[in-house]
């Protein structure tokens, strides 16, 4: 990274603007790593918390689903604050949710409270959000050629995040018996406090007229074809790896696994999440990023095939690390098909449209994972993770036949 800024092809107003480049990213890395723990603390206490607390067992998913609609409510609102006061400012109100959520978490488990607990999640969700925005801020931070490695760079923060996260459970959800996971709360409340101060170190340059501004309306961007196609598949991407990690803890519970086997499932599914993002960006550099997003589809259908294959641990984990893969391989290569879509003005509105559509669309997954797990079984939650996978492959074909039509012509 730092060759790139301190290049000599660089002018003075480029070298400027990318100086504090390496330290953004680095501390931006460091607080994915540290704010990614918070999401598996939810994903993996959620259904069992939600299960315990429920008023019935078709509810207790709805936990994880009301993350997820605070993931796309609050989208929006943090690109609008990152508009008008910078991206920092966004980062801080982000982490601020996130010691909410420990605090709150915490407060519902004592009391026995299943609709504090909601709320709880849903400012896990918020925090989400804004966390998920650190991979457009370091694209920000570095020359163009350099956006999707400096973009894959910061999602590889999530390994650390796979490791603190699933550990962050087990080592704490008995510590303040008999409120199992109270202790666990109280601790992802730290780690958000942590992650506030390293991001009090990151400089990025204040948002300029044009980017208060805006640029181009929404609609027009919208209706480009490489923005229609990116949305889809991360959208897809996105969705099946929350539609299956959802309901996996829960579905592990009901065959009769241990916690710890779960856990241990989930932490390998988010180490399978971010690993691969130490070169993802260079593939996508390579190979283009409809290509690993292709790869990345093909790796979440395989996911799903290996689970109906049985119901042991390796069976779930199998499920659970080439599911993690593809998400990454899917979902960063949409993120780079965005960035290929506006210009610098409409970044932070394009962006946050962008993650908006994906976790709204997300909720929807959500509400119907819990139902289905219930009511259907683990079996028919992956048979019906095909149909958006097909979809998929079908607008990236559809993609690039319109794309060699032009070229043509």
């Amino acid at each position: 990274m730092s060759q790139t800024i301190a290049s000599p092809e660089l002018d003075s107003a480029s070298a400027a603007q990318y100086l504090h480049g390496r330290s953004n990213v680095a501390r931006l890395t460091i607080a994915q790593a540290l704010a990614g723990a918070n999401s598996v603390v939810v994903y993996a206490t959620g259904a069992i918390v939600g299960n315990a607390l429920a008023p019935s067992p078709a509810l207790a998913t709805l936990p994880i689903s009301v993350f997820v609609v605070g993931m796309a409510a609050c989208t929006l609102p943090a690109g609008a604050i990152a508009q008008r006061y910078g991206r920092r400012a966004a980062f801080l109100v982000g982490t601020g949710a996130g010691v909410l959520v420990g605090l709150l978490a915490t407060l519902a488990v004592v009391i026995g409270s299943f609709w504090l607990f909601n709320v709880a999640t849903f400012f896990g969700g918020a925090y989400a959000a804004v966390v998920l925005s650190f991979r457009f801020a370091a694209a920000d931070c570095v020359p163009p050629e350099r956006r999707p490695r400096a973009l894959s760079f910061v999602m590889a923060g999530g390994v650390v995040a796979g490791v603190v996260g699933p550990q962050l459970v087990t080592h704490t959800m008995y510590l303040w018996m008999p409120h199992m996971f109270a202790a666990t709360f109280i601790a992802q409340a730290a780690v958000a406090v942590l992650s506030a101060v390293i991001l009090l170190g990151v400089r990025l340059p204040a948002p300029t007229a044009a980017e208060v501004a805006g640029g181009r309306p929404l609609a027009v961007i919208a209706r480009q074809p490489r923005f229609i196609i990116a949305v889809i598949c991360g959208v897809v991407s996105y969705l099946l790896m929350n539609f299956l990690m959802t309901s996996a803890p829960l579905a592990m519970q009901m065959c009769g696994l241990s916690q710890e086997a779960a856990n241990l499932g989930l932490e390998w599914h988010v180490i399978a999440m971010y690993a691969p993002s130490f070169f993802t960006g260079r593939l996508i550099s390579r190979f283009g990023a409809s290509n690993v997003v292709m790869a990345g589809l093909a790796l979440t259908g395989a996911s799903a095939a290996v689970g109906l294959l049985g119901i042991d641990v390796a069976h779930f984990w199998g499920t659970l690390i080439l599911l993690g893969i593809g998400w990454n391989f899917g979902f960063i290569g949409a993120s780079a098909m965005v960035l290929e879509t506006h210009r610098p003005e409409e970044k932070a509105r394009v962006q946050s449209l962008n993650d908006f559509i994906i976790f709204g669309t997300m909720a929807l997954g959500s509400f119907l994972s819990g139902g289905l797990l219930s009511a259907y079984g683990w079996s028919t939650v992956l048979w019906l993770s095909f149909i958006p996978l097909v979809l998929a492959v079908l607008a990236l074909f559809g993609s690039a036949a319109m794309r060699r039509t032009r070229t043509a012509g």
